[in-house]
């Protein structure tokens, strides 16, 4: 099995490879091979093909392949600690509370930095999460994957209310924070997103190297402490580990929904229910798709551009129903 999941592994590495080219070379302008070489080897800032290469579809390759992978892992991550397979951090409100006082902060200082802006994110994400954990944990049985969506949708319904009536009490800042309500990779720099990058990337390297926690929190909470697991410290690590990638990815592109629905369950039918290997390939794959998707986004409305954010609704939404209709199984 193990010799399987690193040849699948390497495959879709070198996949990944070919998604970031193409990423570099697909848009409104279809770059050649000689030039993107040069870009890199040879620049010419006098280059018009190679400066956008260098400057805008650099960035943007980067920034999807960081929040492809971020939102994937943090998706395993929860679906791993609640044992609930539709759970992901825009069903279960965590990118809608970090939407909602990103937007608060825009719409109160629209100068506000970046590195500002991914706190009031991280905030937002943790206090969507306790919210959804207590309303879930409410009644006698405790908590349950059930209530854990019903509370989950209850919070991103009113969390995207008080968004909307941000945006009606303040009609002119619409502009400023339409960005962040669409999903779009478009117009971010690698000057915008560095701070950031360093915190995601340590956050997804301690994620993977949390596979056989995960293992032994899936078998059941009781097993898990008889076996001597912490599990409150396990799932709290989690759970931080959770709002730092969803949030930090809502700071930098806006709501991208589904991709940390979906893919986990992708990873899960190509490796197996090993986390060691479940969370690499989610990686990877997550990665992949929004480079992909963004591809895709460019492309399909030229010169126009479609926000990313909605082409992973097209093909999430299917597949949560998909998956809600088969109470959870990939098939």
């Amino acid at each position: 099995m193990s010799k399987r999941n690193t040849l699948l592994l390497l495959i879709l590495v070198l996949l990944l490879c070919g998604a970031f080219t193409a990423s570099l070379m697909l848009g409104r302008t279809v770059m050649s091979w000689s030039t993107l070489v040069l870009a890199f080897t040879d620049y010419d800032a006098g280059a018009v093909d190679q400066l956008i290469v260098r400057t805008e579809r650099l960035a943007r390759a980067v920034i999807a392949l960081a929040v492809g992978a971020s939102l994937s892992v943090a998706g395993t991550l929860m679906q791993a600690m609640t044992r609930n397979p539709l759970a992901s951090p825009d069903v279960f409100g965590i990118s809608s509370g970090a939407i909602l006082l990103v937007v608060l902060a825009v719409l109160m200082n629209p100068a506000t930095p970046l590195v500002v802006l991914s706190l009031y994110a991280v905030g937002g994400a943790i206090l969507a999460a306790v919210i959804v954990y207590a309303l879930g944990s409410l009644g006698r049985d405790g908590l349950t994957p059930v209530k854990l969506v019903l509370a989950g949708s209850a919070i991103t319904a009113l969390f995207a209310s008080c968004t909307q009536a941000l945006l009606v009490m303040n009609d002119s800042g619409l502009q400023d924070v339409l960005f962040w309500l669409a999903g779009s990779i478009s117009g971010r720099s690698l000057e915008h997103v560095r701070p950031l990058l360093p915190f995601i990337v340590f956050a997804g390297l301690i994620a993977m190297s949390l596979g056989r926690a995960l293992n032994l929190l899936t078998t059941g909470e009781d097993i898990a402490k008889g076996l001597g697991q912490r599990t409150l410290l396990v799932k709290l690590l989690l759970g931080g580990l959770i709002v730092v990638l969803a949030g930090g990815s809502v700071a930098m592109v806006g709501a991208v929904g589904f991709i940390g629905l979906f893919v986990p369950h992708m990873a899960r039918g190509l490796a197996g229910n090993d986390y060691r290997w479940v969370l690499p390939f989610s990686a990877v794959l997550g990665a992949g798709l929004l480079l992909l998707a963004d591809v895709a986004a460019r492309l399909l409305i030229q010169p126009s551009e479609v926000p990313i954010g909605v082409m992973t609704a097209a093909i999430g939404v299917p597949f949560f129903i998909h998956v809600a209709r088969k109470g959870g199984a990939w098939s």
